[in-house]
């Protein structure tokens, strides 16, 4: 149970005497962590009657009996709001307890809260159209935002009935200058929670988008991938370490399958099977999007899936290949460069990209072809290897024109 400040103070409002009776009004103000809340109380005194420090009508006339027992009732009604809403572990502001109150509302719900509630239902769906992935993804962006709230309001949560557009940009600023996270993946946070807003406006917890004037733009990234060279390279170093054999190989087999890591990790023998053409394919629901990815299985694929088929770790793990963690793929992969006089920031990811752009796109395998390998959804998807490719063949060209010469070299070497 969260732990807030939390106060109520009755005090008289002096500018707004009574011509008539010379009485002023007496206002209910709640506090909770700082943050206030004002309440008409609907009495009126004369200052003259009013103790400030006890917050009641002075004297213990009758009147002021039954005046001060108002207050009271009040201040214990007001409490009891606050008490309920610790309890249920639900949101508590003071403007959430004035809604109570007033009777605006009888249940308020908090950003955290609501964050808290979408994740578990993700949870209890993994491998029902959701991954651990999916998961992690929607955890990240929670303790982002959490962190946000931390940090930007001195708050431990945020009710949703206050979420207005500046909490976006001011999230968004966070995220890069705090965070020092890129402008793709913040976008690609606040792409999250702008799922968890939607929720709360279909329930109609929050009755106007914030986001409704945020625009969301991806920069565009261009993929590395390595050439037919820098592949070569790899295929034919000799590793004194196993480890980096098998990091290697593992690399390879992605860069001639186009699967993500994953896909790559959770393959087994089932995967691997005849398709119509006769031939050995890999059949693969993707990790990431529940896609179906099918990818004849090309001779040094296969070459390395032989390798591998007596492997220990293979064989206990049940899986094609001793695929060991991402990190450590990724740190090896660097150093594999290294020693390949490989100039490029390997990641594993761009075996990935290796294969749209260097095996298939690059050698006339049609872009339908090559986003149905892959798993993509969307051809735009794919399109971006495309221009990937259109670019280099445009660098190619422009070297060849500078060899070939201008127009005024044929005439001259025909003098």
């Amino acid at each position: 149970m969260a732990t807030h400040s939390f106060s109520i103070l009755f005090w008289l409002l002096n500018n707004r005497v009574s011509k008539k009776t010379g009485e002023s009004p007496i206002m209910a103000r709640i506090t909770v962590n700082g943050k206030r809340a004002e309440i008409a109380t609907g009495k009126k005194i004369l200052p003259s009657k009013w103790n400030v420090n006890s917050g009641r009508m002075k004297g213990s006339s009758e009147e002021a009996r039954v005046f001060n027992r108002a207050l009271t009732n009040m201040y214990m009604a007001i409490e009891k709001i606050y008490d309920d809403l610790r309890s249920k572990d639900q949101y508590v502001s003071a403007q959430a307890i004035k809604s109570i109150y007033q009777g605006k509302s009888t249940q308020q719900h908090s950003l955290l809260e609501l964050f808290r509630y979408h994740n578990e239902q993700i949870k209890a769906q993994i491998g029902q159209g959701y991954s651990e992935g999916t998961l992690e993804r929607y955890e990240t962006t929670r303790k982002h935002t959490e962190g946000f709230i931390n940090y930007h309001y001195r708050r431990d949560d945020y009710g949703l009935n206050e979420l207005k557009y500046d909490f976006i940009t001011e999230f968004e600023f966070y995220l890069k200058s705090v965070k020092k996270i890129g402008h793709n993946t913040t976008m690609k946070y606040l792409r999250n929670f702008k799922k968890i807003v939607l929720i709360a406006l279909k329930n109609e917890w929050i009755l106007r988008d914030p986001f409704a004037k945020y625009q969301m733009s991806l920069k565009e990234v261009k993929k590395d991938y390595l050439t037919k060279e820098e592949i070569q390279a790899l295929y034919n170093r000799e590793f004194e370490m196993e480890r980096l054999e098998h990091v290697r190989d593992i690399f390879l087999f992605c860069c001639y399958t186009g699967l993500a890591y994953a896909d790559v990790k959770k393959l087994t023998p089932d995967n691997i099977s005849k398709g119509l053409d006769g031939e050995y394919w890999i059949f693969v629901d993707r990790t990431k999007t529940g896609s179906s990815s099918n990818v004849p299985l090309l001779p040094i694929a296969a070459e390395i899936m032989n390798k591998y088929k007596e492997h220990p770790m293979a064989v206990n793990s049940g899986t094609l290949l001793p695929v060991i963690s991402n990190q450590k793929m990724n740190a090896y992969l660097k150093e594999m460069a290294t020693l390949c006089k490989i100039n490029k920031n390997i990641t594993f990811h761009m075996a990935r990209h290796t294969f749209a752009t260097t095996i298939t796109l690059s050698n006339g395998v049609s872009i339908e072809t090559v986003s149905s390998m892959l798993g993509h959804k969307n051809l735009k998807t794919t399109q971006i290897y495309a221009k990937v490719v259109q670019e280099k063949v445009s660098q190619d060209m422009q070297k060849l024109k500078g060899i070939l010469g201008g127009p005024g070299m044929m005439k001259a070497s025909n003098q």
